[in-house]
Parts: structure tokens; sequence; C-alpha cells
């Protein structure tokens, strides 16, 4: 171009290169607004709804339909830069010649990648809640004009992915809730932010409802419980020397649970008819048991944890057994099974071996419990041990070896080092645990 030449630089450059300007501008905003509203979070919008913003509820609103927004905002910034970068070719090749073409692509992939994208974006990231409330009451027009295009090319893109076997749900989303809160846990606690101890109480809240009554409650091999048969002073000594408040009653076979004792109930009982005879010790052959018991409580082993701990609420009750699909008993649970899948195991005075089912060697080897339940054990030492086909760790290894081992036998499996330490019949009691 001739540097004297001034009729190139007539009203038709200005307008082009005003034009050129215009449609960056509208790009940066499409790029910022699709930014932003994904990057915001909905609770944060939710509480700013509560305060009275108009444009969060319409941010809110607007984002209840990722793929139609979505669509609508690419669709207008596709248009914008196409057409911007059609001006700015048009306008070069007629400043510059053939040359013009290589300089237009050029200068505008710089200034739709510094301007139109890297710029707004930034901004948007860092206040995604305020740059979302601010851009709604336009992009939701926009969403409005665009509807019937989106839709077209929704319908199209789907038409296309089914010819390659690929089904979309419309009413899919790309993160379940659940999945969005546990992501951001490990996120915040990789970078130090959130407490291990806070991560766990929370993910424990989530999974209740994944959960069943089997996965935690102590198997019926564990269950202390009480002879309907038992002479009353050995059942008051039973009770006495016992670390639980509450123990099944049964009347000549395990199996047959008629009823569950509170060692307050009993304890009441017995003093009242000792006070009312005003006699010794002696006057209790003739008590039963049985009349103070309350009425046992069975529930199924594939509840979830979140029905049952509603149903101890809405029962007033803290205890229940667990039967299988043939009415066989399993184990009993408790509302304080359930609360320690959320805040971590609960000991009293009384738990004397609760520090002893988790150890740690100088050697960093883990000696744990046969007993110990997988979930426990991945809490206490954050590794990643899969649940999937047993409860406990002795479950796991036996899952895994196909056997049931021998005290000294080691297994490698799942990038650990599992030696059997103990065995009694057919348990396994003691094990040693480490990373590979």
């Amino acid at each position: 171009m001739d540097p004297t030449d001034a009729s190139l630089l007539d009203a038709s450059f200005w307008i082009t290169s005003g034009s050129i300007f215009c449609l960056l501008v509208l790009s940066g905003f499409f790029s910022g607004s699709e930014t932003a509203l994904t990057a915001a979070s909905r609770g944060k919008l939710r509480a700013a709804v509560d305060k009275g913003s108009k444009g969060a509820e319409r941010a809110l609103k607007i984002t209840e339909d990722n793929e139609r927004l979505i669509g609508s905002v690419l669709l207008g910034n596709n248009l914008v830069n196409i057409l911007a970068t059609s001006l700015a070719t048009a306008l070069f090749t007629r400043l510059f010649g053939e040359s013009g073409v290589a300089l237009a692509t050029l200068v505008m992939t710089l200034l739709v990648l510094i301007f139109a994208e890297v710029l707004p974006k930034t901004y948007a990231i860092t206040n995604p809640e305020t740059a979302a409330a601010r851009v709604s009451p336009i992009i939701s027009v926009i969403i409005l004009v665009f509807s019937p295009m989106v839709s077209a090319v929704r319908v199209l893109v789907r038409l296309v992915l089914s010819l390659f076997g690929v089904k979309t749900d419309p009413n899919s989303h790309i993160l379940a809730v659940r999945e969005e809160i546990a992501g951001a846990l490990q996120l915040g606690h990789s970078e130090g932010v959130v407490q291990k101890e806070d991560r766990d109480r929370i993910l424990g809240a989530l999974d209740l409802g994944d959960r069943t009554v089997e996965e935690i409650m102590l198997h019926r091999s564990g269950i202390e419980m009480v002879d309907a048969a038992t002479d009353p002073r050995e059942i008051l000594t039973q009770c006495l020397e016992s670390s639980h408040t509450r123990l099944p009653v049964y009347r000549g076979d395990p199996e047959n649970i008629i009823g569950v004792i509170h060692a307050k109930d009993l304890l009441r009982a017995m003093y009242k008819l000792i006070q009312d005879t005003d006699t010794t010790f002696a006057s209790l052959k003739d008590f039963k048991v049985s009349d103070v018991a309350m009425k046992p409580y069975f529930i199924p082993d594939t509840t979830s944890l979140d029905d049952q701990m509603r149903q101890f609420l809405r029962r007033r009750t803290h205890f229940a057994l667990v039967v299988d699909e043939y009415g066989a008993l399993q184990g009993l649970i408790t509302l304080e099974d359930i609360l320690e899948e959320i805040v971590g195991e609960i000991t009293d005075e009384f738990d004397t071996e609760a520090e002893q089912l988790l150890k740690l060697s100088e050697d960093g080897h883990y000696w744990i419990d046969g007993a110990t339940t997988i979930r426990d054990f991945n809490r206490a030492t954050d590794w990643n041990l899969p649940d999937d086909e047993a409860n406990t760790v002795a479950g796991l290894v036996i899952h895994e070896a196909q056997m049931i081992p021998t005290a000294g036998q080691v297994f490698s499996f799942h990038g650990f080092r599992f030696e059997v330490v103990g065995r009694e019949g057919n348990r396994v009691t003691r094990l040693k645990v480490r990373p590979l």
C-alpha cells in the first residue's frame, strides 16, 4: 500500500474497523458469560437470591438447562468471531493485497485470544457469581432468540450420535450434586483448605443413602445375649458386667429373640421387687426377665443407613436386630453405629478395645483386627482399599486369596501387602498391612 494513498482510508475502512472492534467486544462478552455462568456456584447464587438479587435469580434459572445455555452462547460466539475474521480478512486484503490474508489471520488470532478469550474469562473465573448476575439479563434474551436454532442443532447432534450408538439423556447432568461436592472436598483437602476430618464427616453423611445396614452391623457372632431361662441373679450380674446398656433376650435358641432388655429397666424392676417384698436377693428367683424386656425391632439387611437413621429417630429407639431375607438373625445395629459413619469412632470409658483395632508400628506396618471394616481402615489411613466384595479387611483377604489363610501367610494385591498374624478357627483375627 502506498502510504500517501489516503483513498484506502475512507469511510468504509473506519466502519469496517469499528465493526471488527464491536464484534470483538461481543466475542469477549460471550466468552466471559459462558465461563461465569458455568463456573458460578448454584449454592452461592441461591444465597444471593434469598438476599433479593434479581440478577442471581435469572442466572439460576438459565443455568438449569446447561445444554441450551452453552448452545446459545457458543452459537453467538462463533457467529461474531467468524464475522469479525471475515471482515478483517477483507480489510487487510484491500490494504495489503494477497499477503493480507496471512496478516489478518495473525492479527485476529492475537486479538481474539487476548481480548475475546483470556481477558474476559480470567475476569469471569475470579468473580463468577457477580459476573453471572450481571450478564444474565442479556444472555436470557439471547437464549430466547437463538432457542429455535439451538433446538435444531441439538436434534441434529443427537441424531448423528445415535448413528454411532451413543445415547444421550436430555435430563441428565454432567455431574451429580454428590460428585460435585465430593470432588470439591477432595480438591480442597489436597490443597490444604479442607481438613481430613471435615472431609470424612461430610462424605460420610453423603454416603448414608448408598450403604446398607449389612455393611456396618455387628455380626451375630459378636452379639452379647441374655438367656431368658438363666437365673435372674446371673442375668443381673451379666448386665452389670456388660459394656452395653441393651442386650437381646432369647429363649431356647439364640435365633429365637423374644425381646431386648435395657439395663435401667432391669435394675428398676429388680429394685422394686426387692423393695416391695422387703427381702434379700433370694426373692429374685421368680423374676422373669421377659416381663420387662422391650419388644424386639427387626429390620432387613438391605435397609439403607439413611432410611434406618430416619426410622430410629421416628420410632425413638436406638437398637435394631438385622435379619436376612429368610428371617435369620444376621446381626444388630444401633444409632451410634450410623453416627460413627459420619463423625468417626465414638468411644467412652467402656470401649477398652477400641484403640487396639488399629496400631501403626515403627516399620510402617499397620497392625489391625481382622474385623476392622475396610471403610474405617481407609478413613484412618487415608488409603483406598476396595470394599465392593467384602466389608472387613479379613473378608477382603479371604476373597482375594480364595481360601482361608493360615497364620504367617503373606498376600499382595491392590498395591498392599497383607500378612496374616492370627487366626481362630475359620476367622482371621489379626493382620499386618502396609503399602507395597
